[in-house]
């Protein structure tokens, strides 16, 4: 029985230009099968042998990327983000494969600490197939950072990406193939469904998303007893102290904010500025967000594209109405705006803003910047802290060590010093989301790849067994 069609709605123009058909529990059995029968001898070659196919991959990426940027571009409505995300993608894969040989431990027999006689060795396994559940604010980029160290670990993959952001699939899958990678990595488009049949097939599942739906998954996995890696939500926080220069922490907190439209986990959502500097930051802030231009009509013009989804717009515009109905004020922007058909709200500042409002609790996922004065550190902390979420934050500070010693009392998995958001920028430190921000191990430095591995102790008797009678009462 075939399935329905799940139609596409254009960002930029609401209409609805694309229709894929789903692949459903049957489509997934077959996948499944045939990369679990793939996966043997992949798993078994030297990770120099699945560098140098991985390296075939970022070649084919490279002489396919116009196609793929071009549908990114539709998928999103930003075309130097989605030219970004197929730069970074290929050389997401050549550092891992640079890095990769030096990150899996040699074995080695250890002698054992009590009896000599007595020697392990670990051996690394990869689990066989990994499922990875992505996300629609960046396609490829999020489909992406979970698969290429998992299959240079020497799994196999299958990934559902976001049924709102699917059209980049078609030129990927070609750059797939060219690889000879097709038996190995595999996309299955769909809606929730498919991700929920998905999660029944695999041995290990990367979700990125809500945290709503990241409980969800770690519901369904635990029910599975398979490993569920989580990067959720987030409502991150940036300190202004007294100490900080004025104008770099504009810049800092108004790209940390609205990069993307905002449409980012890590985008910072709250600004908390010491009382000294509040009336004057929030001058120069309101000023530099008025500045930012809509790339509409020409998409190759402005800074701020549409938002993805439209009812993430919707999102927005509730958040604001409830803070304005609580006494907020917004000094600009505000406004789901409608150009060409497709929804986009200007940079909007606000203030006079406190935490029983949604826009200072809940994520936002959009360029909104409420900027709320203190009085000391302890009230800053205690404010940024005030959070379910835990993904990252960021403190700005005349020196880094005092941006340090704020940043060490913060819950958080990521702290940026004198900058915001960089973890949008720099995937080399390890870090972990706390809270409900996410589970399990990093996705970024070594964990990343070694995540992907189990271990198998090997024991080694040298000398005699040990008789029965070693053991007797008497």
């Amino acid at each position: 029985m075939r399935n329905s069609l799940i139609e596409v709605a254009n960002p930029r123009t609401s209409a609805i230009d694309y229709r894929f058909e789903p692949v459903n529990g049957a489509g997934l059995d077959a996948l499944a099968s045939r990369l679990r029968t793939a996966q043997n001898g992949w798993g078994i070659r030297s990770v120099k042998e699945r560098c140098e196919v991985l390296l075939g991959w970022a070649d084919a990426l490279e002489r396919h990327k116009d196609a793929i940027a071009a549908a990114l571009e539709t998928d999103t409505g930003r075309r130097r983000i989605a030219r970004l995300e197929v730069e970074g993608a290929i050389a997401s894969i050549r550092g891992w494969a640079g890095a990769a040989p030096h990150l899996l431990p040699r074995p080695q027999w250890v002698e054992g600490r009590m009896n000599s006689a007595i020697r392990h060795q670990a051996q690394d396994v990869p689990y066989a197939l990994v499922g990875v559940i992505s996300p629609w604010n960046f396609p490829l980029t999020l489909s992406l950072i979970d698969t290429i160290p998992a299959l240079l670990a020497g799994c196999a993959v299958i990934v559902k990406p976001s049924e709102v952001t699917p059209r980049f699939v078609e030129p990927l899958n070609v750059t797939i193939e060219a690889a000879g990678l097709s038996d190995l990595l595999a996309f299955a488009p769909g809606g929730g469904q498919t991700g929920a049949d998905l999660l029944d097939r695999v041995d290990v599942v990367c979700f990125t998303g809500s945290v709503a739906t990241g409980k969800k998954v770690a519901a369904r996995a635990a029910g599975r007893l398979i490993p569920a890696f989580l990067e959720l939500g987030g409502k991150d926080p940036l300190i202004i102290l007294e100490s900080a220069d004025l104008d770099r922490a504009v810049t800092a907190a108004l790209r940390g904010s609205v990069l993307s439209t905002g449409q980012a986990c890590q985008s910072i959502e709250r600004v908390y500025v010491a009382r000294k500097l509040y009336c004057a930051f929030l001058e120069r802030l309101v000023e530099a967000a008025r500045a930012v231009r809509f790339n509409w009509p020409d998409i190759n013009t402005g800074e701020l594209g549409p938002m993805i989804f439209a009812r993430q717009a919707q999102i927005i515009a509730l958040q604001l109405d409830d803070a304005v109905a609580r006494g907020a004020k917004i000094l600009t922007g505000g406004k789901i705006e409608r150009h060409g058909g497709g929804y986009w709200i200007a940079p909007t500042v606000l203030s006079d803003v406190t935490h029983d409002m949604a826009v200072m609790t809940d994520e936002t996922f959009g360029p909104v910047m409420p900027v709320m004065a203190f009085d000391g550190v302890d009230e800053a902390v205690r404010l940024a802290n005030d959070t379910v979420y835990g993904l990252s934050a960021a403190v700005f500070a005349g020196t880094v060590e005092e941006a340090e010693a704020v940043a060490r009392q913060l819950e958080a998995g990521a702290v940026t010093l004198n900058d915001a958001a960089l973890t949008a920028l720099f995937h080399e430190a390890e870090k972990q989301s706390f809270k409900a921000s996410g589970l399990g191990p990093s996705r970024m430095g070594a964990a990343g790849l070694l995540r992907f591995f189990r271990r198998k102790a090997l024991i080694a008797q040298t000398g005699a067994p040990a008789p029965l009678s070693a053991f007797s009462e008497g």
